[in-house]
């Protein structure tokens, strides 16, 4: 389990193919110190496994499912991820409930620039717009974010100048995708509402 607050901007360094996934480089600066071989590291939202490291470079191996279901399929060399080690019980909540399994992927649609602060509206699939609600969480490429609204097609949020800065979202283009989670309460009222019907 994840809370969605960045700890550390990491890089890719490389990502070779292995056939049928990839292996991808991450180089995680301070916050691979004390990391282990197994641990989960949420990369750009994503649960994933270290496999390997080499100093302060991660390595983990995405499947083809991840690499479908998640924005990694267009990742580059050199892009930037945002990284966040798993909790443990002790640790403080501070944003929400993040798992690290991404549930799709949405579009920035449009990006309202006001002073420091960005406002950012995403498009993402009508399924997983039922599990997203005004003044609720929702997880953007890992970020823990309070939602402002939900119309039939997108939502938007809010994005403070120090969230701009230290996560990728402060570099994403028009028509960029991001990986979504959406609340995990929301999720399990759905699903409970469904089989109710």
């Amino acid at each position: 389990m994840f809370t969605g607050l960045v700890q550390h901007l990491g890089k890719i360094t490389s990502i070779t193919q292995e056939p049928p996934g990839v292996r991808l480089a991450v180089h995680a600066g301070p916050l691979s110190h004390g990391v282990h071989v197994g641990d989960s590291i949420c990369t750009n939202g994503c649960c994933l496994s270290v496999i390997h490291i080499n100093g302060e470079t991660l390595e983990f191996q995405l499947g083809p499912e991840t690499l479908h279901r998640t924005n990694f399929g267009t990742r580059k060399v050199q892009d930037r991820v945002n990284l966040e080690k798993s909790m443990t019980l002790q640790d403080r909540l501070d944003g929400h409930l993040v798992t690290g399994h991404i549930d799709g992927l949405g579009l920035l649609k449009d990006r309202i620039e006001e002073h420091d602060w960005v406002t950012c509206r995403f498009a993402c699939p009508k399924p997983l717009l039922t599990q997203i609600a005004a003044k609720g969480s929702v997880a953007v490429d890992g970020v823990s974010l309070t939602v402002v609204d939900v119309d039939d097609s997108s939502f938007s949020v809010a994005l403070i100048p120090h969230t701009l800065a230290q996560t990728t979202l402060g570099e994403l283009n028009l028509e960029g995708s991001v990986n979504l989670e959406t609340d995990l309460v929301s999720k399990y009222v759905c699903r409970w509402m469904e089989a109710r019907t």
